[in-house]
């Protein structure tokens, strides 16, 4: 599948200060600096990132940028193939999981980092939306999956929250 390999390329890479990256769960983040730390005797190597969003600063260590996931924000070529994944039908039907067997699930994909992932919960979570109440669990990973895509969205097409959600809307409208 075309986004199980686009999956495997997102991560893997070194990383400049003031380039942007997307760190799994926090979303869009600027490193700020690469900082070489004494811990428990040995020197290590951290990338300092500023996640957009709410300010957060994490240390990640350089050598382990492929088992967290960090990863460059999509380019701008590659939005279309995050909207296909949001128009696709879901393969099997959510509306008979139990509420937390979902939430699970969900958050699994969303820790993977990948935006495809989240595209996905995103769009199941809003089209499950329309038919039922979602939990306050589901409801708070909507607005998860809805920030991580948006800013990384926004990021990438170089355009603001409101224009690319009026797109992400305009998805869901022939459906």
């Amino acid at each position: 599948m075309v986004e199980k390999a686009l999956r495997q390329e997102e991560v893997s890479r070194e990383f400049t200060p003031g380039e942007l990256a997307v760190y799994p769960a926090h979303g869009v983040g600027r490193i700020e600096a690469i900082e070489s730390r004494e811990i428990g005797g040995n020197r290590q190597d951290f990338y300092i990132m500023k996640i957009l969003e709410n300010g957060m600063v994490i240390m990640i260590p350089t050598k382990n940028v492929e088992s967290v996931g960090l990863r460059g924000v999509i380019p701008k070529e590659d939005v279309k193939k995050v909207y296909k994944v949001m128009q696709k039908k879901r393969v099997n039907s959510i509306d008979n999981q139990t509420w937390n067997r979902r939430y699970r699930e969900y958050m699994d994909k969303i820790k993977t980092g990948s935006l495809y992932d989240v595209a996905e919960v995103f769009r199941d979570l809003f089209l499950l939306k329309l038919n039922k109440d979602l939990s306050f669990g589901e409801r708070k990973l909507l607005d998860t999956a809805q920030g991580l895509l948006l800013k990384e969205l926004c990021t990438a097409k170089d355009k603001d929250e409101s224009t690319v959600m009026a797109e992400i809307e305009s998805l869901f409208a022939t459906q």
